[in-house]
């Protein structure tokens, strides 16, 4: 089942006197927080819906004052939160593009070799990613390439593949 909240950045520290916030973004769109968007800030089992107030790259982070935190000592209250958007407020990807967190725990299906395991992490190498695949012995290494990768159903929570000879060790 689907996760109905997405996490998109870590409060890290405070930053400030004025109530802002170091963020840690765990998106590949930063943009989300601009100047008047909502977050949920979760901690401790506890969800609260934000405003930002104010946003500012900084190095790899970003300082955020949302408009909710008058000061410091509340600012230091939700330090360690984790910000949070529903599924539904995701930006549209290209075709043939998905999220990581919608990729982990498909299982995985060769061609020939039937059942391979199920994705338990992403690698993010930079030329292109690799799924990594708990396959109940030593995990299985797959390049996310279109000659590789054939079928990724996501409603299934399944992804087909077309293993290249020599990728796997069919002793496995």
């Amino acid at each position: 089942m689907a996760a109905k909240y997405i996490t998109v950045g870590k409060i890290l520290n405070t930053q400030g006197r004025a109530g802002a916030v170091r963020i840690l973004p765990l998106t590949d769109y930063p943009e989300r927080f601009k100047v008047n968007s909502q977050v949920y800030v979760t901690l401790k089992g506890v969800r609260r819906l934000m405003t930002v107030g104010s946003s500012v790259p900084h190095k790899k982070y970003i300082i955020i004052k949302f408009r909710e935190i008058p000061d410091m000592n509340a600012a230091e209250e939700i330090k360690g939160g984790l910000l949070e958007i529903n599924r539904a407020d995701l930006f549209s990807l290209p075709e043939d593009t998905y999220y990581i967190f919608d990729i982990i725990g498909l299982t995985v299906n060769d061609k020939t070799r039937g059942s391979l395991g199920k994705i338990t992490e992403v690698l993010q190498t930079g030329a292109n990613d690799v799924y990594v695949v708990e396959t109940g012995a030593r995990p299985l290494l797959i390049p996310a390439l279109k000659q590789v990768v054939k079928e990724i159903d996501l409603s299934g929570r399944s992804m087909v593949v077309d293993l290249p000879d020599g990728l796997v060790d069919d002793e496995n």
